[in-house]
């Protein structure tokens, strides 16, 4: 199957009868799977388009509950719909068996007393000073569809540093720089931090939830640059939790996050 861009990948998602369907080309595939952020960003997408505007995206919840590959079915639900606020589940199903659940709600901006941001940037070299992250012999496919720079922390397999990587990180595919869901894509592209302290040759690591939290109504990088940290806070019994956040290019908070994720080695 032919290469296929974030913005034509987007549009090639169809409505069928109250769900949404699309293939998935080969080079979007983490394995067998759609990687993670991608699809997030398909559960976000069909929310949208399922009904009359939406508020803003200010939360979301993802359960990776099996492998999402080949024709995707993409089944959004409104649960309820306030003065201000809008709640959906979706279910992706991959090859008609769910790989995604997802819990999204989004919520209109309001005048408030309170206006407290408490996430500053890292002090970290600007992309241009940065070497490449993502290493050409790396086998995930839909890797191709970003650029990466390394601003700070380690490397995977680098047992004794501290399980901590920021990168910037942008898509290849320019028009897809001013969406939502390309950024919800961006945000999951790093692998998980704990990788850091595995050995050469250890076995495999996959995301089991991810849950997101949006702290602008629209976030916005004019160089189409972002920065994203992921670090892992603990790696016992098989399960890393690690904390994670995205700011745009002029350093302003954008996302913050939190995943478990399963570890086989």
């Amino acid at each position: 199957m032919s290469e296929q861009d974030f913005a034509s990948l987007m549009s090639a998602v169809e409505a069928k009868a109250g769900s949404f369907s699309v293939t998935l080309p080969d080079d979007w595939l983490q394995g067998r799977t759609a990687f993670g952020g991608l699809s997030a960003a398909l559960c976000w997408e069909a929310a949208q388009r399922s009904g009359e505007a939406l508020p803003p995206l200010r939360s979301a919840q993802f359960a990776f509950v099996g492998p999402a590959g080949g024709q995707l079915r993409i089944e959004p639900t409104l649960l309820r719909r306030g003065k201000s606020a809008a709640f959906y589940s979706v279910d992706l199903f991959g090859d008609d068996t769910l790989a995604v659940r997802g819990l999204l709600a989004f919520g209109a901006s309001r005048d408030s007393t309170l206006d407290q941001v408490d996430l500053p940037a890292p002090a970290v070299p600007g992309w241009d000073d940065c070497p490449t992250f993502f290493e050409s012999t790396d086998r995930r496919r839909f890797l191709q569809h970003f650029d990466s720079r390394f601003a700070a922390g380690a490397r995977a397999f680098t047992p004794d540093a501290k399980p901590e990587m920021l990168v910037w990180l942008r898509h290849r595919d320019a028009g897809a720089s001013a969406t939502l869901a390309a950024l919800i894509a961006l945000a999951d592209a790093l692998p998980p931090a704990a990788i850091v302290n595995f050995q050469p040759g250890a076995g495999p690591i996959s995301t089991m939830t991810w849950s997101i939290d949006v702290l602008s109504d629209a976030p916005r990088s004019e160089s189409g640059w972002w920065l994203v940290r992921s670090t892992a806070q603990t790696a016992v019994q098989g399960y890393s939790a690690q904390d994670m956040a995205v700011w745009d290019d002029q350093g302003r908070p954008v996302m913050a996050m939190r995943q478990t994720v399963a570890i086989f080695t």
